[in-house]
């Protein structure tokens, strides 16, 4: 065999063995990139996730699914399921399409900042457990408002004549952006003839409430000047607003 023919035999070997180098390389490099391509199923939003709102809450409202994502893109601490993080709340505002990772969510009472919506203002009401649903109303959660009065008409030489005690809508649906810490209240009620006295200790909490002007001023007022109350509302709540309902019109 001449020098020529294993100068050629020795190319082509180094030839295929550079061919086969290649060839592992570029399946290797495609093995990668088809792991970091995977699909894979995280919990992610798919409506707003409101500040103080359960992990439990926001999945009941629909606001939580499964989504795929790509495995190079999952998250450090992205959730699967909401097993032993249900009643974890939302420590900010999480956006759709936002994975769901864990430390996003904490104990109630974690939150720093109050978070207010845009060109809104926040308010605080004092409640009793009844007026406020007691243990069902939490932060990201919409409320009607009610109010009830028993109001007195002052006549020109100062007496004052009562008119009929009335209950109504005042606003119809609006955001809590706060629930404080329960206090409880010494109330005192004084019978009709001005004698006999009622002492008993009520538990009362500060809820906030995101208004705008018009509506804190009226909702102030009613603190103020009769009974205030909330009702928990869902998507599906219907209010309107109607005539006060009074002693002559209440089983109508």
């Amino acid at each position: 065999m001449g020098r020529r023919t294993v100068l050629l035999v020795v190319a082509a070997l180094i030839a295929a063995l550079g061919t086969s180098l290649v060839f592992l390389y570029v399946r290797g490099v495609d093995a990668r990139a088809d792991q970091k391509y995977d699909a894979v199923q995280v919990l992610q939003a798919v409506k707003v996730i409101e500040p103080g709102e359960t992990l439990d809450q926001a999945k009941s409202a629909g606001k939580i699914a499964e989504g795929s994502v790509a495995q190079g893109q999952v998250l450090s601490g992205v959730l699967t399921n909401t097993v032993d993080m249900g009643s974890k709340v939302a420590l900010t505002k999480i956006f759709p399409g936002e994975q769901i990772v864990s430390a996003k969510f904490g104990d109630p009472g974690d939150q720093e900042v109050l978070t207010i919506p845009e060109k809104k203002m926040a308010i605080s009401v004092n409640l009793t457990d009844p007026s406020r649903v007691a243990g069902f109303v939490t932060p990201g959660a919409e409320v009607a408002v009610f109010v009830s009065a028993e109001p007195e008409l002052i006549l020109p030489d100062g007496e004052k004549r009562p008119l009929p005690e009335y209950t109504r809508i005042l606003l119809p649906r609006v955001q809590v952006v706060g629930v404080g810490d329960t206090t409880v209240v010494s109330q005192t009620t004084v019978s009709g003839d001005g004698e006999e006295q009622t002492t008993e200790e009520v538990p009362k909490t500060l809820l906030t409430l995101a208004v705008d002007q018009a509506e804190a001023e009226r909702v102030i007022y009613a603190a103020k000047n009769g009974e205030v109350a909330f009702a928990l509302l869902t998507e599906d709540s219907v209010v309107k607003a109607a005539d006060p309902v009074t002693a002559e019109n209440v089983f109508e």
